[in-house]
């Protein structure tokens, strides 16, 4: 079943997505510092004054499974977020260096909250479809920094669009015994495989990130039926992403 997206925009949640995948939702809210008076920005870091940060954090609440509790996150959500951060690291999706505004002095942040809404498996290809559709619609106002105050102007006149440089999408499988693989798999699904995985590629069929948690190991073969699947999947994500922007433009 094609995941759907829809775009939502308001005063708070001005980046957001929310992308139904099978039977699961994930929601992404990529977010920026407030507007002026309160707005902040970050010193880039030390061993790289002229990058950025891009911060994902996934938040599986009891809102989305009766598994999930209340509290500091769990095991799922730490693996999901760290799997988001080598999934914007390896793909190169923005370059940090877009995000410096000035060299060993300023730089954004960007806080991408990914809150799953409804999870019944497959969560790490709804947060990455999520997080590519906020992140293709993000516009940051125009900074400069005052020469004679040292201060950061922001001009919320001017704004631009983030320079998305690749299109990461991921596709996961359950895996029986190495005889059976299902794309997209139900949390039921997931239960009872006797292993996971999620190949994640870009537009150019490059592999961007590979995550096998463990259980049954898969052959050359498999692992390769598993990659040209992806790269299919690639093309029918990306054809519809293509067509919510076009149809958000303003003829």
């Amino acid at each position: 079943e094609p995941p759907v997206i829809l775009q939502r925009c308001t005063s708070q949640l001005c980046h957001t997505a929310f992308l139904p995948c099978r039977a699961s939702a994930s929601g992404a809210d990529v977010s920026r510092a407030p507007d002026p008076p309160s707005q902040e920005f970050g010193a880039p870091p030390t061993d790289a004054p002229d990058k950025g940060y891009v911060v994902p954090n996934v938040d599986l609440s009891p809102l989305c499974s009766w598994r999930f509790r209340s509290g500091p996150p769990g095991e799922e959500a730490q693996v999901a977020s760290q799997f988001i951060a080598d999934v914007i690291e390896n793909s190169q999706i923005i370059q940090k260096e877009d995000l410096c505004i000035s060299s060993g002095k300023l730089a954004w942040v960007l806080y991408c909250d990914l809150i799953c809404l409804n999870h019944d498996g497959n969560i790490l290809d709804a947060c990455t479809f999520a997080l590519l559709a906020a992140l293709k619609n993000v516009q940051l106002p125009e900074v400069t920094i005052n020469e004679e105050t040292a201060l950061a102007e922001v001009n919320l006149k001017k704004k631009s669009y983030l320079n998305i440089r690749t299109h990461p999408v991921a596709t996961s499988f359950a895996v029986f015994d190495d005889t059976l693989l299902i794309v997209d798999p139900t949390e039921e699904e997931e239960h009872l495989a006797t292993g996971t995985l999620t190949v994640v590629m870009d537009e150019e069929g490059k592999l961007c990130c590979l995550h096998k948690p463990g259980g049954s190991g898969l052959t050359g073969a498999k692992l390769q039926d598993c990659m040209s699947r992806a790269v299919t999947r690639h093309k029918e994500v990306k054809k519809l992403m293509d067509e919510v922007f076009k149809s958000m433009k303003p003829k």
